[in-house]
């Protein structure tokens, strides 16, 4: 690595005009993340929430990532102080938090992503990848600059906080999670369902007039390209366990059913992760 601070692609992107499609990773197998990682998508998602990862499997992912155009985004487990700083530590620059309910959740999450005077992240850059353990020069005052602070809504009661999360300072980009969304509105496993699709499309006017950036994981894709439409930024468009599952399924079905034509079939998957 070059001992000088990475330009955040991802964060730069965020203010261009084209959409930025990305795919999520929950197999911990750091060929996957290469195999991924040089498939033209604009960002990949480790996915340190739900996944099996660990401190670690994220930094090789990481490390794995890096020789690739794709920008890596990580999602914790939570927006717990120390384990943020730990992320950001070994080398994560875009960081996507669960669960962001309210306005003080968020401001709590912004003072601990950047240094101070910005916010309160603790220094130890002699231990840390992000800084080349102390061989980047000026980090301590360069890494605010390069850092990508993401929040995900996902409950009703983020749905009502809405504006006031997205008058934060410090927050980049706002990510929708349908599915929790549901589940949290009483429609567990129906991402579709009228009053889902209602309160997504006013989160979205209200962060778009707010100035931040949009994301939303959509597995339909004409439904993915409908959210562009509707000024949605950052979109997951899929998941690798998922495509594995599928690709697997299709090749078996397609080998085993007589009746079946030669070209690949996927399985058809319902839009919730």
């Amino acid at each position: 690595m070059s001992n000088q601070l990475s330009t955040n692609v991802f964060k730069h992107a965020l203010k261009q005009d084209a959409p930025l499609w990305g795919l999520w990773l929950g197999l911990p197998d750091t060929s996957c993340a290469e195999i991924c990682g040089g498939s033209g998508f604009d960002w990949v998602l480790i996915d340190g929430e739900h996944a099996s990862f660990d401190l670690t499997g994220i930094k090789y992912h990481l490390q794995a990532l890096a020789p690739h155009p794709t920008s890596a985004i990580v999602r914790a487990e939570d927006g717990n102080p120390t384990l943020l700083k730990r992320l950001l530590d070994i080398g994560a620059q875009s960081l996507l938090v669960p669960m962001v309910n309210t306005a003080e959740q968020a401001q709590q999450v912004v003072q601990s992503v950047y240094y101070p005077p910005m916010g309160q992240r603790g220094i130890g850059s002699a231990l840390a990848r992000a800084s080349q353990w102390n061989r980047i020069p000026n980090y301590l005052h360069q890494a605010n600059e390069e850092i990508c602070l993401l929040v995900q809504v996902e409950t009703v009661e983020a749905i009502e906080n809405i504006e006031a999360i997205a008058a934060v300072e410090g927050i980049d980009g706002i990510f929708i999670g349908p599915s929790d969304l549901s589940g949290s509105m009483g429609h567990i496993g129906n991402p579709g369902h009228p009053d889902v699709v209602a309160a997504i499309d006013h989160a979205i006017e209200v962060i778009n007039r707010a100035g931040k950036a949009v994301g939303i994981l959509s597995l339909n894709p004409t439904q993915a390209k409908g959210y562009v439409e509707q000024g949605v930024k950052f979109i997951g468009a899929g998941v690798d366990t998922l495509l594995l599952r599928q690709g697997a399924e299709g090749l078996v079905k397609t080998l085993k059913d007589k009746d079946s034509d030669t070209g690949t079939q996927v399985a058809a998957v319902a839009n919730v992760y």
